[in-house]
């Protein structure tokens, strides 16, 4: 059974779709149930601007990218690295055992976008 949470953020996601211009643009998938999750992202001054997700798979899945965008959504860089599965798992009510995967996967796309972030700052400039 889900809880309120998750079927909130599965019947109306927030933050659906792709940032145009992102800055970061990751896709997750979890080899074990097919469930894909791409987040795209925006930064302005350190901060993520915007953040959105794609999803597809479970309802758990939908919910996490949903609950995650809106965790990481204003947060600086280093705050977003600090964000805990613990956290998503919060926001979404709590998620049964058999899907535990999608909080994983969510984290996972975090993570990956913020790799890519960190990734294109530290890469030098390319000349013409």
């Amino acid at each position: 059974m889900y809880s309120a949470e998750v079927l909130d953020h599965f019947e109306h996601p927030r933050n659906a779709g792709v940032v145009a211009g992102a800055d970061a643009s990751v896709r997750v998938e979890n080899p074990a149930c097919g469930d894909v999750l791409e987040i795209t992202a925006k930064i302005d001054a350190g901060r993520i601007a915007a953040i959105c997700f794609r999803a597809r798979g479970c309802v758990a899945s939908m919910a996490c990218g949903s609950a995650l965008t809106e965790l990481a959504r204003g947060r600086s860089l280093d705050a977003a690295r600090k964000l805990t599965r613990e956290e998503l798992l919060r926001a979404v009510g709590g998620l049964p055992q058999a899907s535990a995967h999608a909080s994983h996967l969510a984290m996972d796309a975090l993570a990956a976008a913020l790799r890519q972030l960190a990734e294109r700052a530290t890469a030098p400039e390319r000349s013409a």
